[in-house]
């Protein structure tokens, strides 16, 4: 299935663009997270098992064992702090 990622702030700048188009077998959020790790390189380090991170689907955050489905829009979301 083809899903639309989006990455914001640091993983962004880590990962080097905004957004992808991305054709997946990947049936959770956190298979798809491991597809993308698996990747490696700024991808591995960027969202590695070990980083906080967020994700949200479809605009709504979500638990990585949320169900993906074709068009689909993923969102990767660094920890934020406010003040």
């Amino acid at each position: 299935m083809k899903v639309q990622l989006r990455y914001f702030a640091s993983i962004r700048e880590t990962i080097g663009c905004g957004s992808e188009t991305l054709h997946t077998q990947a049936a959770t959020l956190a298979a798809l997270r491991d597809e993308l790790i698996a990747r490696g390189g700024v991808h591995a380090q960027a969202l590695a098992r070990g980083a906080a991170l967020r994700v949200a689907l479809n605009q709504t955050m979500s638990d990585e064992q949320s169900a993906l489905s074709e068009g689909a829009e993923v969102g990767f979301f660094p920890p934020v702090t406010g003040g």
